[in-house]
């Protein structure tokens, strides 16, 4: 649980609270990750927020390793998708980053095994050699 800190001003009128932030990692559903007050204090919405984590991680793999653009569209057009696409991919990029600095252990592994399962599924060789293996399967049937 962050810890609450009050100074008062020098007119003694206004109180000013400050939340401190962990710097260390820490376990435990009570936190806040990208969002004030998300998840809060609920294990349900702690687990939404790990799963959330997990699929972002995902999805900034996918689009790394996706090749959207197909030959012969536009240079152009092409360039500007793909610049686009970078922008997005980033953008979410620094989301997980911005998630891992909660501090959180369990969003902290959510965020690497996203990125690794990602990776596999999208960057990885056994994503090829599965994909060969039932294309030489299907032959097989077809045959």
């Amino acid at each position: 649980r962050p810890v609450t800190t009050e100074a008062w001003n020098t007119t003694g009128l206004h109180v000013h609270r400050k939340r401190i932030a962990h710097m260390t990692f820490f376990w435990g559903h009570n936190t806040q990750v990208l969002f004030s007050g998300w998840p809060g204090s609920s294990t349900g919405m702690y687990v939404l927020a790990l799963v959330f984590v997990f699929s972002l991680a995902v999805i900034v793999e996918w689009l790394s390793h996706y090749n959207i653009v197909k030959p012969g569209a536009s240079r152009v057009a092409a360039g500007l998708f793909k610049t686009g696409l970078h922008g997005v991919r980033v953008g979410l990029a620094y989301m997980v980053v911005l998630a891992v600095m909660s501090f959180n252990g369990g969003i902290f592994i959510a965020a690497v095994v996203g990125h690794a399962v990602g990776y596999l599924l999208f960057g990885s060789r056994v994503r090829m050699l599965v994909t060969k293996l039932g294309m030489r399967e299907e032959e097989k049937r077809k045959r």
